[in-house]
């Protein structure tokens, strides 16, 4: 260990650091090797200063919250993780919400439906925090019967506070995160959501009850339960007018298997961890569906998960 990793330890409370910890329990694949150093950062002034002091040291570091949408590599990561737990949230009486970026959305949707807030209803189920959900501008379909419009995170977005990629603390709105489908300016500078104040109109708590009830059954009916079936959710990106699971299931692959891992029977966008699956596994059936759907329609899949650490050199 070097000298900067001597010193980040010593700075850092050591009732939430751990060394060497495996980190498939933290994300929704149960996929990854160990990180050099795990620790628990616990609002959003505890986040920014450890980040702030990773920079500092020149201490590689990754910020992880839910562990959705990320494949981890078998061999771990070398430098810090930093788990989000930054969860303090306040609702105000004018429907603003403030949420520290460590915040799992799903826990706040049933207060604010409660409260009469309309706005986060659409995202029951899906596994995100308020940080991940801006990082990747959070969506769902709207309700029936159309299930035409898609909903974003941008929609009830009003302001985040961020640390900087060149080190201040600043609150910025929506034009400055450059929100797109499934992306923000978070993919292209080294900025940190450390807060959103998410902005909410008046609802019919019992319309936001339905919502709620027909997007979990929609989602139940396309997606495999976690529990049982761990995954990252979609792992390619949606092709202009065509689906990207269809493409794959007309290639023929719904329900192939690799090793540990199987393309999803429900949604051919989905990959499962079948209870022992490697990074490995899921790279090689990743670059199998690839050229599968390249071979046949001439499409280029790009995958949509973020691959986090160490890889052996598998596609």
């Amino acid at each position: 260990m070097n000298d900067g990793y001597k010193k980040l330890v010593s700075k850092l409370e050591p009732s939430r650091l751990s060394r060497d910890e495996p980190l498939a329990p933290y994300t929704t694949f149960r996929i990854g090797g160990p990180a050099d150093l795990l620790y628990n950062a616990t609002s959003a002034d505890d986040l920014a200063n450890t980040v702030l002091l990773a920079r500092e040291l020149d201490v590689p570091h990754f910020i992880l919250g839910l562990g959705a949408n990320i494949l981890i590599g078998d061999g771990g990561f070398r430098g810090l993780v930093i788990r989000n737990r930054a969860q303090a949230y306040e609702f105000s009486p004018d429907g603003h919400l403030y949420a520290e970026s460590g915040t799992v959305v799903w826990d706040l949707i049933p207060e604010a439906v409660e409260r009469g807030w309309s706005g986060l209803e659409h995202y029951v189920g899906i596994p995100s925090t308020v940080g991940g959900a801006v990082w990747q501008n959070l969506h769902f379909l709207e309700p029936e019967p159309t299930r035409k419009r898609t909903m974003f995170i941008a929609d009830v977005f009003e302001s985040c506070e961020i640390l900087s990629e060149e080190g201040d603390r600043r609150t910025v709105d929506a034009e400055y995160m450059q929100f797109g489908y499934d992306t923000s300016i978070l993919h292209h500078r080294s900025d940190v959501a450390l807060a959103v104040t998410f902005k909410r109109e008046p609802g019919d708590p019992a319309v936001m009850q339905r919502v709620m009830q027909e997007n979990l059954s929609w989602r139940g009916s396309r997606h495999p339960w976690l529990q049982f079936h761990p995954s990252a959710g979609s792992i390619f990106k949606k092709i202009e007018g065509i689906g990207a699971g269809r493409l794959v299931d007309q290639a023929g692959l719904k329900g192939f298997r690799h090793g540990g891992a199987q393309i999803s029977y429900i949604h051919a966008n989905i990959i499962l961890n079948l209870g022992h699956a490697t990074a490995r596994d899921v790279r090689e059936l990743i670059s199998i569906a690839q050229h599968a759907v390249q071979e046949k329609f001439g499409h280029r899949l790009e995958p949509e998960i973020s691959f986090v650490g160490e890889f052996d050199g598998s596609p």
